[in-house]
C-alpha cells in the first residue's frame, strides 16, 4: 500500500493567516486549497496554488459551507440544490486559477462541518458529489460512509482517507478536536507505523482500530487504485510542523511513500 499526505491550505483571508503553509508545502503530496466560502480569497488562492506549483504538489479544491465567521465548522441549514450550486462555484474558481497557472485540478476534498454533514444526510452527500462529478476528478473522503456511497452512485473516483492528528473512538467515529489535549507528534508516528505494519490505526484508548481500507490486496480494490489511500494532517494545529515532519519520516521509513 502507498500512502500520500494531504493537507488543507490557503485557509487565510486578507491579512489574516492560518497555518505555516510555506513550511508545510514541501512535505506534502496534495494541497486542499480553500475556495473562499469558509476561508481563502482570490489572491490567497492564487498565491497558494503558485506555492504548490513551486514544490510540485498536486492541488485539490477544498469547498465548505458559506461560513467565513465560523470557519465552516458550524452546521448551516442549506437546501441541497443551493449546496450543489455553491460547490460548483467554489470548485470552478479553484479550477480556473489552476488552469491559469498551467496546472490541473487533481481532486476535491470537502471541508469541516459539510464533510460530516455528508456522512449523515444522503441528500447532502448526493448534492455535493453531483457537483464534484462535473469536474471528473476523484473525491477524498471517509470509507464506508455516504461519502463512498454517493461517489459510487455518481461514478466519482473515491480516494479513502484517514486522520492521524485527530482521535477516533473505539467505534471508529472521529472525535471533536480538543485543543487542550491534542494528539502528540509521537502518537502520530505510532499511528502511521501501526497502519504500515498491521493496516490498523490506534483509537483514543490506545487499542488497534481496523480501517475499512486495511489489508487490501496488492494493487488496491478493483475500484480503488493502490496509490489512492491518503492521510490528512491539519496545518492549523499548534504542532503542525512537528506533526508533519514526523509523519513524513514514518511514511518514508515504512516504504509507503508515493
Amino acid at each position: 500500500m502507498k500512502i500520500s499526505i494531504n493537507c488543507d491550505m490557503g485557509e487565510a483571508f486578507g491579512r489574516w493567516k492560518l497555518g505555516p503553509d510555506e513550511e508545510l508545502m514541501p512535505l506534502i503530496d496534495y494541497a486542499n486549497v480553500a475556495c473562499g466560502f469558509h476561508a481563502g480569497d482570490p489572491s490567497i488562492m492564487l498565491r497558494t496554488i503558485r506555492l504548490a506549483k513551486k514544490y510540485g504538489v498536486k492541488v485539490g479544491a477544498h469547498p465548505g459551507l458559506d461560513d467565513i465567521k465560523g470557519f465552516g465548522r458550524r452546521e448551516i441549514d442549506v437546501k441541497p440544490e443551493e449546496l450543489y450550486a455553491q460547490v460548483l462555484y467554489q470548485v470552478g474558481a479553484c479550477k480556473a486559477i489552476l488552469e491559469a497557472e498551467g496546472m490541473s485540478l487533481h481532486h476535491v476534498k470537502v471541508h469541516g462541518k459539510l464533510y460530516f454533514m455528508m456522512t449523515k444526510s444522503e441528500a447532502i452527500a448526493d448534492a455535493v458529489v453531483r457537483a464534484i462529478a462535473s469536474f471528473k476528478v476523484p473525491m477524498f473522503g471517509l470509507a464506508g460512509t455516504l461519502h463512498e456511497t454517493s461517489a459510487n452512485k455518481y461514478s466519482v473516483p473515491f480516494h479513502p482517507e484517514t486522520f492521524v492528528d485527530i482521535d477516533y473512538s473505539p467505534e471508529g467515529q472521529l472525535q471533536p478536536v480538543d485543543f487542550d489535549n491534542l494528539v502528540s507528534p509521537e502518537m502520530i508516528k505510532k499511528r502511521i507505523q501501526s497502519l504500515a505494519e498491521t493496516g490498523c490505526g490506534i483509537d483514543n484508548t490506545g487499542a488497534p482500530l481496523p480501517f475499512l481500507f486495511a489489508k487490501q490486496p496488492k494493487g488496491g480494490l478493483p475500484h480503488i487504485p493502490e496509490e489512492a489511500y491518503t492521510i490528512c494532517l491539519h496545518g492549523d494545529m499548534p504542532s503542525a510542523m512537528e506533526n508533519m515532519k514526523g509523519a513524513r519520516e514514518s511514511i518514508n521509513a515504512a516504504g509507503m511513500n508515493l
